[in-house]
């Protein structure tokens, strides 16, 4: 028997090679190529030309609104934009034991209630889905259930069973018999993904696909699957808390960054409808190095406390370290702050986290950094009343932030009654229970701040 001829494909691009390389010759990412076997094509060279499609003038296409699917969990049809679209192609990643399969169980088991559903299992037997349904004391008498990874036999039965939404769980687990490769392989995602993608745009049916994550906190397989699909959405959570968050990083029918929060229990996932107080701490008394901002996560304002701990240095490099906020503009900030409010920190070892374990990317939370860091190195607390956001640019200006009469309405709802922010998000008319101090300079935050 002839042995089989390999190439090396990239799990970013899906570019090949003849030999393994340390960069990859189409995208440049190192450490991409992984070996795969051949794919041997059947089609003849000459094979006569397909006929040509139609061509619409977009004047003449009928822009409708399709309508959504409610999946019955709050939360859930937050990140996807107000539920499922007939036709959609859902991709949701996370690490295992996370909660992504109990999620979609009790998504199933809603909708099975008034809809056509299925459950593909390629990981798990039926046994086991049966047992964790009973565990969380789901209704899954109206859920139709499949243990299978052979991608031919699944699309069969999505055509003669036709639900109206199907989870894959997972991706990585289906395989094609037109593909030599191993399951999870580049090739047999990309082929998988593709012919699923296909059958739920023919079928009208709501697919949902489960992907596996790298070490390093991506998707596993080719870049190009997060092209296929409509949606992306990754399940993140501490592993030494209850609280996961489901964030969309992309949404071909809503809003992406949004944030969808849960709380896991013995009895499954269950939405959090408050979340800001998640990531607030209930301190008896005032303490120094606090400071509650406003970051907003898609159209949902979400109040956090930074915290920030200040300490005599006793190595000749003080340490700089984050958690939940970005490393590399915490040293520009303490730069600020040195050249434009005179406050040093290079004998100082500096430590910054957001409480909660939650991620924040968006630069308005400059300004609550700089603020309890000079809290924490003059031992001296912040009113706990107080909330503070705002970006920080290298001149020390204060800079506006978007939404930000949606940020100051949410604090004062949950009884916040002092605001420290740019001058240009300074309401017009007054908010009840609430004063605002707008602020230009760096330096005036700082003052305004000993006034409180």
């Amino acid at each position: 028997m002839a042995k089989a001829k390999t190439v090396y494909s990239c799990t970013e691009c899906g570019g090949q090679s003849s030999k393994w390389q340390g960069q990859c010759p189409s995208c440049m990412a190192w450490n991409t190529l992984v070996e795969s076997i051949a794919e041997t094509s059947s089609a003849s060279r000459f094979a006569p030309l397909a006929a040509a499609s139609t061509i619409q003038k977009l004047q003449e296409v009928e822009a409708a609104e399709t309508p959504r699917k409610a999946t019955g969990i709050a939360e859930f049809d937050r990140v996807l934009g107000g539920g499922l679209v007939p036709g959609g192609v859902v991709l949701i990643g996370g690490d295992p034991g996370i909660g992504k399969s109990t999620l979609l169980l009790q998504t199933l088991c809603y909708l099975g209630n008034k809809s056509k559903t299925l459950y593909i299992s390629g990981e798990e037997s039926a046994q086991q889905i049966a047992m964790r349904a009973k565990r969380l004391g789901l209704d899954a008498s109206s859920l139709d259930l499949l243990a299978e990874i052979n991608l031919e036999k699944i699309v069969a039965t999505l055509q003669t069973h036709k639900p109206d939404v199907a989870v894959i769980d997972s991706i990585q687990t289906v395989y094609s018999e037109a593909l030599q490769s191993a399951p999870g392989s580049v090739a047999q995602v990309r082929e998988c993904s593709a012919q699923l993608t296909r059958a739920a745009k023919q079928l009208g049916i709501s697919v949902i696909l489960v992907g596996h994550v790298t070490k390093e906190g991506s998707l596993a397989g080719p870049r190009v699957l997060e092209h296929i699909v409509d949606t992306v959405l990754y399940f993140e959570g501490d592993p030494n808390s209850s609280f996961r968050l489901i964030r969309a990083f992309k949404n071909r029918f809503g809003a992406i960054n949004e944030l969808g929060v849960f709380a896991m229990t013995e009895k499954g996932l269950r939405e959090v409808s408050n979340p800001s107080a998640l990531f607030l701490s209930h301190h008896a008394e005032e303490v120094a190095g606090s400071c509650i901002t406003v970051t907003q996560e898609g159209t949902r304002p979400l109040l956090v406390e930074v915290q920030a701990l200040v300490d005599e240095a006793h190595s000749p490099n003080p340490k700089r370290l984050c958690v939940g906020l970005e490393q590399n503009r915490l040293a520009m900030l303490l730069a600020v702050l040195h050249r434009h409010a005179g406050v040093a920190c290079f004998d100082q070892d500096v430590f910054v986290n957001a409480v909660g374990g939650v991620k924040i990317s968006e630069p308005a939370v400059d300004l609550a950094v700089l603020l309890s860091i000079v809290s924490s190195l003059k031992n001296k607390a912040l009113n706990n009343k107080l909330i503070v956001f705002g970006e920080v640019g290298l001149a020390g200006e204060v800079r506006p932030v978007q939404r930000g009469q949606e940020r100051l309405k949410e604090a004062a709802k949950l009884g916040f009654t002092h605001a420290i922010v740019p001058k240009a998000n300074a309401p017009k008319q007054p908010i009840k229970g609430m004063q605002v101090f707008g602020v230009d300079r760096l330096e005036q935050a700082l003052n305004k701040v000993r006034e409180l």
